[in-house]
């Protein structure tokens, strides 16, 4: 199963010899999932064909806001909206996560009480996981239809379910504890506060549950495509 990789942003340079950049990190987080990548730099607005050229999308995340006027959006949502129309499942994380509650009527803003950052706690319907975050922007209103599945007290649509079709998380697992680290090192200063950085680096070192949400993303991507197969062959007679 090819899995399209949609890159809206880059991992900061003095960071990528050690960690690679957005699609190497997809790529190892689900290295164990039987999937093949190839990626399309949408940031740059190098876009695939048409929603066929893979057969699942994984849109990364970006330091832009889902909101920002950049040329690369408008046709994003576009491509997001026709992929979900045609039933070519599609996942988004972080920015991912919000360009497609954008794309599909949601709302998403800059969060009025500031950041979240490195091992965070969310409730997957009843069990706890920890994944790693990095964002400020969040979708404060959810597009209709759409199944909240995660959630804190931070931030309340912590991960979407678009029936069998999109599946979207606002933390990343793909962000291993170095890479944080080193966000909080290259980026963090003057943008992050001192005391929410000072926390998220006394939990560096705390178990990660990015292992369960790759076989999630995996698990959905095969039920997707195999759905999709069924609906051919029943048109098909």
């Amino acid at each position: 199963m090819l899995i399209g990789i949609l890159q809206t942003g880059a991992a900061p340079d003095q960071l990528k010899p050690d960690s690679g950049d957005y699609p190497d990190m997809f790529q190892l987080l689900l290295a164990e999932q039987g999937f093949t990548f190839r990626t399309w730099r949408v940031e740059v607005m190098d876009f695939p064909p048409d929603i066929h050229a893979a057969d699942g999308w994984l849109i990364t995340g970006s330091r832009h806001g889902a909101y920002e006027d950049h040329a690369f959006i408008p046709p994003l949502e576009d491509f997001i909206r026709t992929a979900y129309g045609a039933h070519v499942p599609v996942v988004g994380i972080c920015f991912g996560h919000q360009i497609i509650a954008q794309a599909m009527g949601g709302k998403v803003e800059q969060y009025d009480k500031g950041w979240s950052v490195g091992a965070t706690d969310y409730d997957f319907e009843g069990q706890t996981l920890t994944l790693n975050a990095w964002h400020r922007d969040q979708v404060t209103q959810v597009p209709q239809g759409a199944k909240v599945v995660a959630t804190n007290g931070f931030c309340a649509n912590a991960a979407l379910l678009y029936d069998d079709r999109m599946f979207t998380v606002q933390a990343h697992p793909e962000f291993p504890p170095a890479f944080v680290e080193g966000l909080m090192r290259t980026r963090g200063p003057g943008l992050v506060p001192d005391p929410l950085m000072q926390a998220a680096r006394a939990r560096l070192a705390d178990p990660l549950d990015a292992g369960s949400i790759a076989k999630r993303i995996g698990a959905f991507f095969r039920a997707a495509r195999q759905a999709g197969q069924q609906d051919a062959e029943a048109a098909h007679g």
